[in-house]
């Protein structure tokens, strides 16, 4: 029997051992981690101190032909043909249901309903002091332009289209930071559009004309909100619209208001119009 000298492999700590203990397990003094300990070295003079092995882990072979733990070749590469033929399938599966479900139906006009006729202003809504309310512009696509440079917008009342809907402004809310222009106020559906100006008050916006041009990245979020047979939807958008809006003089809690709108959407909504916001004060801010 001959002794040896080995390194823990966790704090490598210099163990001394006896060769008959090679393939036991030992404590070492300084971290207690228990440890298998190596075979002694062929040559009583050999120079590098050999590492024992954590009791637990499983011996590194040096190449794949002695790593009994390695999986055959052949079947890592059949594994990986089978993840790519899943995802494959998936990719399919997935492609035939937007197509069946939303392309056909879009090219189809499946999704549209029938347009909502506009309705007539009246005195006490937006249109209140706005000149021609009563007249607002074609609803039709030829409106819809994405250049801030060819945009104009009409004295009549916000009026355009919301997913094909035709849609004219009945009641504009500001609150909280959001400009609310909706039709049918108090109807079960909300049919309008939403502006959020992250948390702006009126009195910061009034006066101040608002440029957004369609290749400006995160920009003020809009919604759209329509409805069709199947139910309520929305849609938002924070890049790639066209939007200008001019805010006149913050009186009597009212913000009045040019707005020129044209989203993305295949249907190409817009909306193009004066308004008259009711300004509606947080509880905690003076009036």
């Amino acid at each position: 029997m001959s002794e040896f000298k080995y390194a823990c492999p966790v704090c490598s700590q210099h163990i001394k051992c006896d060769s008959s203990q090679a393939g036991t397990r030992m404590t070492c003094p300084t971290c207690f981690q228990e440890i298998i300990v190596p075979q002694a070295p062929a040559s009583e003079h050999q120079t590098l101190i050999i590492s024992g092995i954590k009791a637990g882990d499983r011996p590194q072979a040096k190449s794949p032909e002695l790593n009994p733990y390695a999986a055959p070749a052949e079947k890592r590469i059949s594994g990986v043909v089978v993840v790519l033929v899943i995802f494959l399938l998936i990719g399919l599966a997935v492609g035939f249901v937007y197509r069946t479900t939303i392309i056909e139906p879009l090219l189809e006009g499946k999704n549209h309903t029938p347009p909502k006729p506009a309705s007539q202003a009246t005195n006490a809504g937006p249109g209140a002091g706005i000149t021609n309310a009563a007249n607002p512009p074609m609803a039709d696509d030829t409106n819809w332009v994405l250049d801030l440079a060819k945009a104009t917008i009409p004295d009549s009342v916000a009026a355009g289209r919301i997913h094909g809907q035709d849609f004219q402004v009945e009641r504009a809310v500001f609150s909280h930071g959001y400009l609310v222009l909706r039709a049918e106020d108090g109807g079960p559906v909300f049919f309008g559009v939403t502006i959020n100006f992250n948390g702006a008050q009126a009195a910061a916006l009034a006066g101040k004309n608002l440029n957004i041009q369609a290749d400006t990245n995160k920009s003020a979020r809009v919604t759209l909100h329509w409805e069709e047979d199947s139910g309520p939807h929305e849609d938002s958008y924070d890049i790639n619209y066209a939007l200008r809006l001019q805010f006149g003089s913050l009186t009597n809690r009212h913000l009045p208001g040019h707005i020129y709108l044209c989203t993305p959407d295949p249907q190409k909504s817009y909306l193009m119009g004066a308004f008259n916001a009711e300004v509606h004060v947080p509880k905690n801010q003076p009036k």
